[in-house]
C-alpha cells in the first residue's frame, strides 16, 4: 500500500471547493510519456495552477503502474525544482472502469480516482461507485462518477451515441454513492472527430466546421439540483485546427477533426465545473511538432530532436489552456 501523501500528491477537493468559488477550473490533463509529464508539470508550475494529471486504464498499462507511481512522484519533485515550493498535483485515474482496477490504484499511490458506470443501468453504477467510494474514502482518495454517455473515442472508451445526464437523477446519485465529482454529459466528446459533419454547420468565411452548442440547459439543471457540487466535463479538447493544418500538411490524414470551442468550455469553466479533461490537444500538439521534424528533417533519428519541439509545442498549448480557458493561473493555495 502506497500513501500518495508521501509521494507529495494531494487530492483533489480542497482545490475543487476553491475552483467552484473562484469561478475557474483545474486542468486535468492526460498523459502518456514523460515529454507530456515535463509540459505539463512546467506549464502548470511556471503559471501557479493546481493541476491534474491523470491516467487511462490503458495509459496505466502502458506506462507500468510502479514506474507510473515514480513519474508522479517526479513530478513533484520537479515542480519544486521549477521553483513551485507547494504544488498542488493530484494523480487521477481516467475512467476506471472495474472496482479491482480503482482499488489498485488507490493502492499504488494514486490521490483520485473515477469510476465510469455509465453505460450500466442506473442501480448497477450506484452500486459499483459507491463500492469504490467506500474503499477509497478509508484512504482519503477522492472519487469522480459519471452519470450520462459521451460519444466518441478514445483509448478503451468508446461509444456511438451520446446521450446527456438526466438532470432528476443526480440528487440520489451523489448522495447513494458518496461521490466527491460527478461527470456529466452535455454534448462534450472524446477524440479529435467529436462531431459528425452532419451535425454541424460551416462557417461561410472559413469554409470550416462548426460544432452544436453545448446543452447548457443540462448544466444549469444539474447546478440547479446540486448548488456547489464538483461537477466535471470530459472530452473537453478543442483540436485546434493549427495543428490539424501541420499534421495533414506533413503526410498525416485528419479530414473534418473538430472540437469544442474554447469560449464555451470558458462559459462552463466560470459555473460549477470545476475539472476539464483535455487529452486530444495534447496529442494533437505532439504529433503536430513529431511530424514537422520528420518532414524537414528526415534524416533525423534522434528521439531528443523530435520529442524535444513536441514537448516544447505542448507547453505553449497547456499554458493557453491554463490562463485562457480554464483561468487557474495563479490559483494555488499558497
Amino acid at each position: 500500500m502506497v500513501d500518495y501523501k508521501t509521494l507529495g500528491l494531494v487530492n483533489s477537493r480542497a482545490m475543487f471547493s476553491r475552483a467552484i468559488n473562484g469561478g475557474y477550473a483545474i486542468p486535468a490533463f492526460n498523459f502518456n510519456n514523460m515529454e507530456q509529464l515535463q509540459a505539463i508539470v512546467k506549464a502548470s508550475s511556471e503559471l501557479r495552477s493546481p493541476v491534474i494529471i491523470q491516467v487511462s486504464k490503458g495509459a496505466r498499462q502502458y506506462a507500468n503502474q510502479t514506474l507510473l507511481r515514480y513519474m508522479a512522484q517526479g513530478a513533484v519533485e520537479y515542480a519544486k525544482e521549477l521553483g513551485c515550493a507547494h504544488p498542488e498535483i493530484v494523480l487521477h485515474l481516467d475512467h476506471g472502469d472495474t472496482f479491482e482496477l480503482c482499488k489498485s490504484c488507490v493502492d499504488m499511490g494514486f490521490s483520485s480516482v473515477m469510476i465510469d458506470g455509465s453505460s450500466l443501468p442506473y442501480d448497477d453504477n450506484v452500486a459499483l461507485t459507491k463500492k469504490v467510494v467506500e474503499y477509497a474514502h478509508q484512504f482519503d482518495v477522492t472519487v469522480e462518477g459519471e452519470l450520462g454517455v459521451l460519444a466518441g473515442v478514445e483509448d478503451e472508451v468508446a461509444s456511438e451515441v451520446s446521450h446527456y445526464t438526466k438532470p432528476e437523477e443526480v440528487i440520489d446519485f451523489v448522495t447513494k454513492t458518496g461521490v466527491d465529482s460527478l461527470a456529466i454529459s452535455i454534448g462534450t466528446s472524446h477524440g479529435a472527430y467529436k462531431f459528425k459533419p452532419e451535425q454541424c454547420t460551416r462557417d461561410p468565411k472559413t469554409g470550416l466546421l462548426v460544432p452544436p452548442p453545448l446543452a447548457f440547459d443540462v448544466l444549469d439543471a444539474v447546478m440547479e439540483k446540486l448548488p456547489g457540487f464538483p461537477i466535471v466535463l470530459h472530452g473537453s479538447s478543442s483540436v485546434p485546427q493549427e495543428y490539424v493544418k501541420i499534421i495533414n500538411e506533413h503526410g498525416g490524414k485528419l479530414p473534418d477533426a473538430i472540437g469544442i470551442p474554447e469560449e464555451q468550455l470558458r462559459k462552463a469553466a466560470k459555473s460549477a465545473v470545476c475539472k476539464i479533461n483535455i487529452d486530444s490537444d495534447s496529442r494533437l500538439a505532439f504529433t503536430a511538432a513529431v511530424r514537422k521534424v520528420f518532414a524537414e528533417k528526415p534524416g533525423e533519428f534522434d528521439p531528443r530532436k523530435y520529442c524535444g519541439p513536441a514537448r516544447d509545442l505542448m507547453e505553449e498549448m497547456y499554458k493557453h489552456k491554463i490562463i485562457d480557458v480554464l483561468g487557474s493561473d495563479g490559483k494555488l493555495a499558497q
